[in-house]
């Protein structure tokens, strides 16, 4: 697995909180690619904060972004409860942009070519196919 880091400055970090790495996203559905994803996180020790964007409904999002939260949460209630994961909805966003080491690192995980080959556009498809999704 390759990862790309721009850490941050050290001396901004917080040492005495709880922190989370944060994945943002549309997790229209959440997936196995997602799940990767989270657990690269959780395999190092660390919390994660799922973002869900709140976006309009339509062909590509077929979900609200509270249909979202709940099957997340029902999906990950264990690992919610023990307070590694926390799940929120956030507003949509347009970019992510930081300025300098403010204090926590940016990091982009590359996933193996099986989870890069995770298509949630195919699995909405096929939930279309199968009447388990309504647009």
């Amino acid at each position: 697995m390759k990862k790309i880091h721009v850490e941050g400055d050290p001396k901004l970090k917080n040492t005495g909180g709880k922190q989370y790495s944060m994945l943002v996203g549309r997790f229209q559905p959440f997936h196995d690619g997602h799940k990767w994803l989270m657990n690269q996180c959780l395999d190092e020790g660390k919390n994660v904060l799922i973002c869900i964007r709140d976006i309009e409904p339509d062909d590509k999002n077929p979900y609200t972004s509270q249909e979202v939260e709940n099957r997340i949460t029902g999906e990950l209630l264990d690992l919610i409860q023990e307070g590694r994961v926390k799940v929120i909805i956030i507003p949509d966003i347009e970019s992510v942009n930081f300025g300098r080491g403010v204090g926590y690192d940016i990091i982009e995980h590359i996933p193996p070519q099986e989870v890069s080959d995770i298509s949630a556009t195919k699995i909405r498809e096929q939930l279309r196919n199968e009447g388990k999704l309504r647009c």
